[in-house]
């Protein structure tokens, strides 16, 4: 099975997969350029090839790496090996001036490599700390203790200070309030549906780009393993999928992976730190890189990385301002959870064998090696489950508290529920639950789970209202907040369900759902916003004719007002007025999410989905981002009355593929996102967003019926049929099927087959 998914993804993925290979290996200055960009899409970390090259060296060492391969079931190393074999095997083809035409950016380029096993490894311990150390590249890459004595201590007070000055409403990923990554996803069981038959939606918001991309896969091993869906690049198993037993998915999680720890230094050696009343020396470790210079030459660059017991030492800045700083008197380090966790592809090779959803629920608890993800279940005729049962720091609040630093108060204020702990104090180390299968994590015990046989659902909030009927309390707050404002996104997930339930959506036939009107729903593209605003937005300022931009000029908004007067409050293509309500609400969005500027009725816990509530609309703020908003469509060539069709396309293709969808920010469900926004060039380019899609449920055989997309397809490679077949079809909602069944299989028309055990006999 390994040998196959490898040949697969290297004929449909090789250039990018060979560039990953890169990254983790640590060569990309040497065969890409010092000077080039690396970027982390999925995380927000843009950085240098060379900082890329010393974090990703000191990250993913020999002994990095060694338990993910000593504590691994014998499927993964089994499967792991294979894939390495069958991707080699297109490698050595492609050398050998077979598949002409393919894959020509890397077919010939010297940094085209076989695989070896121990890449494997490095790229899952990668993808396990993408919501942790990864986030840290510039500052885990660039950390030095200081070359002469600096007892320099900048106070929290004066922290908050500055850092207010300077407008950093929030620290990135994952410390700030909008994840760059996120998924909605629902487990409907007979409660909420027409037939009485579960049903499962999973649709992750990833990246269109680099190595976070989805890939679809159907795998089968002998007669007692079979498992369809989807996985990152580079991983033979699956990560969101279904078979006739259950089916799952996963949206991005709420709590922390990691904590800082503050270390109380040696004046005299800023590489010594205090703990538990003696000073112990930082483990240094030297790193050389070849580089490519940008006269073609290869030189080299050297640095000394540290580590302290708990992990690798770190400065941290959020707009300019050193934040976390290694002093004389004091310095930062970090623990990663993630980094210890082992178990991540056991939990999925055992998921993919699983018989049972019950089985699917107990290996959630007792391997606990899911990394940074929510999960949702179900099954045929089964209730609908939900858990935030991941690798999370054994750090209760009171812990947080009693072992709170200086700084404490400033990630308070940035980045509620993230402790910094006192790294002199052995009490302030991570605790273990005698359920946890690790040291230093909370066993499932203590995580959040629900179980109910109506819905659960989860935008990427915390696990607070995964069923507002059921609301979840009492854990710790590095998991998630409780009680607290949702986001409008969140509020159209509950939203969705709700009015299916009571019928208020219009939508034809009985309450509940069925796969059509699941379908019809979640591809909608209605947006939260407009539902809340608009008919305030446009009964207070579209009288007036004007109003003044933040820098102080009239805008006439008369033609913005006559054409959301008559826009359908969708971002579906053929719908026109979106794009001025995005760039309106794009001004509004900085607001903090509790301000008073911003809404009338207040959050009120007990109504989550309904509150806050009434916009705000006589706040100067709120007029001056409807004006900047609207200015920015009449500066850009973009026409007031242009259709989401002709303006929104696929950011990663070759030719113009429409994309419906909007932002998270603005409430839309359906996501089609932009990144970076620019309107220069007359379009919203989607980089971003809706990706593998799954809508699942049985027949009555009990077999698994599944439709859905990859948004921005399997390949990409240009040159391959598999380029941009699923995004065409997407963007006219033409859902495709899954076929499951040998008979659905062998029906299909289209159906290519290879024989890679010849390959591999011969």
């Amino acid at each position: 099975m390994g040998y196959a998914y490898g040949y697969a993804q290297a004929e449909d993925n090789l250039c990018l997969l060979a560039r990953d290979t890169l990254t983790v290996r640590g060569l990309r200055s040497r065969y890409l350029g010092v000077n080039g960009n690396y970027t982390i899409p999925s995380n927000g970390t843009s950085t240098t090839n060379l900082n890329a090259d010393f974090f990703w060296r000191t990250t993913l060492t020999d002994d990095a790496i060694a338990p993910f391969k000593a504590n691994s079931d014998p499927e993964v190393l089994e499967a792991s090996s294979g894939y390495v074999a069958g991707f080699n095997r297109y490698v050595e083809e492609i050398k050998a001036g077979e598949h002409p035409g393919r894959h020509e950016e890397c077919r010939s380029a010297d940094w085209l490599f076989a695989l070896e096993e121990s890449d494997m490894y490095r790229r899952y311990l990668r993808l396990s700390v993408l919501a942790s150390s990864s986030v840290f590249v510039d500052g885990i890459a660039t950390a030095q203790p200081p070359s002469s004595l600096n007892l320099n201590d900048t106070s929290a007070e004066d922290l908050l200070t500055t850092l207010s000055d300077a407008g950093a409403d929030s620290l990135p990923f994952p410390l700030g309030d909008e994840l760059p990554i996120g998924s909605n996803m629902y487990g409907l069981s007979s409660g909420a549906t027409r037939t009485g038959e579960s049903i499962l939606f999973g649709n992750p918001h990833f990246p269109w780009q680099e190595t976070e991309r989805l890939y679809l896969a159907h795998l089968k091993v002998g007669d007692s393993t079979e498992i369809m869906g989807a996985a990152l690049y580079g991983l033979p198993a699956v990560l969101i999928g279904f078979n006739e037993n259950f089916a799952w998915s996963h949206t991005v999680s709420t709590a922390y992976r990691f904590t800082f720890y503050e270390l109380t230094l040696n004046p005299a050696d800023p590489t010594q730190y205090l703990y538990e009343g003696e000073f112990r020396d930082m483990e240094s470790t030297d790193i050389s890189i070849e580089v490519l210079e940008d006269d073609g030459s290869i030189g080299e660059r050297t640095r000394t990385l540290y580590r302290s017991k708990f992990g690798p030492m770190l400065t941290f800045e959020a707009a300019g301002v050193p934040v976390l700083n290694w002093t004389s008197l004091k310095a930062y380090t970090l623990r990663d959870a993630n980094a210890e966790n082992d178990r991540l592809l056991n939990q999925f090779f055992r998921w993919n064998q699983a018989e049972s959803l019950d089985e699917f629920i107990e290996l959630h608890g007792s391997v606990l090696g899911v990394p940074w993800v929510n999960t949702v279940a179900t099954g045929p005729g089964q209730k609908a489950y939900y858990g935030d049962v991941t690798v999370v720091p054994n750090v209760s609040d009171a812990k947080a508290s009693s072992c709170a630093t200086a700084l404490s108060p400033v990630f308070e204020q940035l980045a509620p529920g993230l402790p910094i702990l006192d790294g002199s104090r052995a009490d302030c180390e991570w605790d273990t639950d005698a359920d946890a299968p690790a040291p230093g994590i909370f066993g499932p015990g203590n995580l959040p789970t629900l179980t109910r046989d109506d819905w659960v659902h989860n935008c990427n909030d915390s696990y607070w209202v995964t069923n507002p009927e059921e609301p979840l309390t009492g854990f710790a707050g590095i998991i998630g907040d409780e009680e607290t404002q949702r986001t409008l996104r969140t509020r159209k997930c509950i939203q969705q369900v709700q009015d299916r339930l009571s019928g208020a959506d219009g939508l034809p036939g009985s309450v509940g759902f069925d796969l059509a009107n699941l379908q019809e729903v979640v591809l909608g593209s209605s947006v939260q916003s407009e539902q809340l605003a608009r008919q305030s937005v446009l009964d207070t300022y579209c009288p007036l004719g004007t109003l003044l931009s933040s820098s102080g000029e009239a805008v006439d908004i008369t033609e913005a007002c006559l054409v959301l007067r008559e826009w359908d409050g969708t971002n579906n293509l053929e719908s026109a007025g979106g794009h001025i309500w995005r760039e309106f609400w794009r001004g509004i969005d900085p607001l903090p999410i509790t301000s008073p500027e911003k809404w009338l009725v207040p959050f009120d816990a007990n109504d989550p989905v309904n509150t806050p509530a009434g916009l705000n609309v006589a706040s100067p703020l709120i007029q001056t981002a409807f004006a900047d908003g609207v200015k920015r469509i009449q500066d850009s060539p973009i026409a007031m009355d242009a259709t989401m069709g002709e303006i929104q396309q696929s950011g990663i293709h070759d030719e113009s593929i429409p994309v419906f969808g909007g932002e998270g920010f603005t409430g839309s469900f359906t996501i089609a996102s932009t990144r970076p926004n620019d309107l220069s060039d007359g379009t919203y380019d989607v980089t971003y967003g809706n990706s593998y899609i799954q809508t699942v449920t049985w027949d009555d055989n009990g077999n698994p019926v599944a439709e859905g997309f990859i948004t921005y397809s399997q390949s990409t490679d240009p040159a391959s049929p598999y380029y941009k077949d699923m995004t065409k079809a997407y963007s006219q909602k033409q859902w495709i099927s899954f076929p499951y069944t040998e008979e659905a299989i062998r029906s299909d028309e289209n159906l290519v087959q290879y024989r890679l055990f010849d390959r591999i006999a011969n």
